[in-house]
């Protein structure tokens, strides 16, 4: 499969053709908070042709990438959700660098390994907050290297492994309430409170983890060949630096949502918390000798750096925005034209079902760009609005959004964290969907529900 970036730009050269034959449209009568109708959309008398390389400020073809990048304000995309993604990802890498969210999991799996009725539950509700708070995804690799013998010493198999780690991340990625790089993003991108709407997005997370652990725990129970661990199994007992880290990453978890729901805090905001996070486990690590000073401004490099391309993504999917004229309703633009046309073939359908199409696209799309801030900043720009034409919250479109993005993961074969894990645990990707995808039809089904139910009743 290709980049994502080649999809993008293969899309925007389409885009050019395309200016030189279709024609812009606008709707008119568009005032603050009033309600877009199909009806006052206008077309222009004639096609208004993209330009190759543009000045002053407009994006053309081989300038996109620029103008999106530098177009927005502090408050959203595209340059304010980037600054917040490298920030962010940077404050991460260091307290990942510390090793004390690894220390963390370790010793929970040492303390809980002869307790079977809790250590399989214990595992994937751990796992599945990490995707929930702080976007686990890639790191499940490293614990599966880490959980497989010791799985298989319990009696269990290379599939069980997979489902405690990788796939209890994305199942708390996909429903989380708070999640800074998908949920943060598409809502920026939608216009909408950052972690709004939180109290439904809570109890859908707590209805996905608890079927995603039933559905683990019995599958575990059903194939387990029982074996004792050897009476030497190494005990990971957390240092007092360990605990100060955890303790501190709590508490900045829990000042960013009193500050979200509380004050009201935004992307700046935010990204100030989280530099915060890095900024003070940076000082209690070189207090604790953890890491130096200067390993701790390296980590932070190597957080910002991995999340670089995501970064590049907003910008490039921004330009791709403004090549088509823009996100302005009231202007005309391609886009325009193109969010009427699929809001006039979405309309003949009743709008409940065209919100389960938004779920459906979100999840098809996702096997192209498995990157969640990538999808976000790809689809979000034209899912809001064409919310708004069909008579769906956008809130409800990002529901879709981050369901269609978050669980596909767990099936996908363009996911990367996927292959890597099965890799370590010697499963083919063949294997695991012959055994993923009952469970995976549930969740299908689950998250097609609860997208219904939240349009039934008008989640803002």
């Amino acid at each position: 499969m290709p980049d994502a970036f080649v999809i993008l730009l293969m899309i925007a050269g389409l885009c050019y053709l395309v200016s030189f034959f279709v024609l812009p449209g606008k709707f008119d009568g568009i005032s603050q908070g009033a309600t877009v109708s199909l009806a006052q959309f206008s077309q222009a008398t004639s096609a208004q042709p993209a330009a190759l390389f543009a000045t002053n400020g407009d994006a053309g073809l081989l300038n996109i990438l620029f103008e999106g990048l530098v177009s927005g304000d502090r408050n959203g995309a595209a340059i304010g959700v980037i600054a917040f993604i490298l920030i962010t990802g940077g404050a991460f890498g260091v307290l990942m660098h510390t090793k004390a969210i690894d220390n963390g999991i370790m010793a929970l799996i040492s303390s809980t390994t002869r307790i079977d009725w809790l250590f399989i539950p214990s595992l994937f509700i751990t796992f599945a907050l990490g995707g929930a708070i702080f976007g686990m995804g890639e790191e499940a690799i490293a614990f599966c290297i880490v959980l497989f013998p010791i799985m298989k010493k319990l009696g269990y198999n290379a599939q069980v492994t997979v489902l405690v780690t990788y796939v209890a991340t994305q199942i708390g990625f996909a429903a989380s309430p708070m999640n800074p790089f998908s949920i943060a993003i598409a809502q920026s991108i939608a216009g909408l409170p950052v972690f709004s709407g939180a109290e439904l997005r809570t109890a859908i997370a707590a209805l996905f983890i608890f079927v995603g652990m039933v559905f683990t725990v019995r599958y575990a129970a059903s194939i387990r060949n029982i074996e004792q661990l050897p009476e030497n199994t190494s005990q990971t007992k957390l240092t007092n630096t360990d605990k100060l880290l955890l303790v501190t990453f709590l508490a900045v978890i829990v000042w960013v949502i009193y500050g979200v729901t509380a004050k009201g805090y935004y992307i700046p905001e935010l990204a100030t918390q989280f530099f915060v996070l890095g900024l003070v486990v940076a000082i209690i690590a070189k207090l604790g000798n953890r890491q130096s000073i200067e390993e701790s401004v390296a980590a932070f490099k190597h957080g910002s750096a991995e999340l670089l391309p995501a970064a590049l993504l907003v910008g490039l999917a921004k330009g791709l925005v403004l090549l088509l004229g823009g996100g302005d309703l009231a202007e005309f633009s391609l886009l325009n034209t193109l969010l009427y046309y699929a809001a006039s073939f979405i309309s003949h359908v009743p709008d409940v079902i065209a919100a389960w199409f938004m779920y459906l696209f979100q999840s098809v799309f996702n096997f192209f760009v498995s990157s969640g801030s990538g999808q976000a900043a790809i689809t979000m720009p034209i899912m809001a609005p064409l919310a708004d034409l069909i008579g769906v919250s956008r809130q409800t479109a990002v529901l879709a959004f981050q369901l269609g993005d978050g669980l596909t993961n767990i099936i996908i074969p363009t996911s990367a964290s996927l292959i890597g894990c099965l890799g370590v645990v010697k499963l083919s990707w063949n294997e695991w969907a012959q055994f993923i995808w009952r469970f995976m039809l549930f969740l299908f089904s689950l998250a097609s529900a609860v997208v219904i139910v939240a349009h039934l009743i008008n989640y803002q």
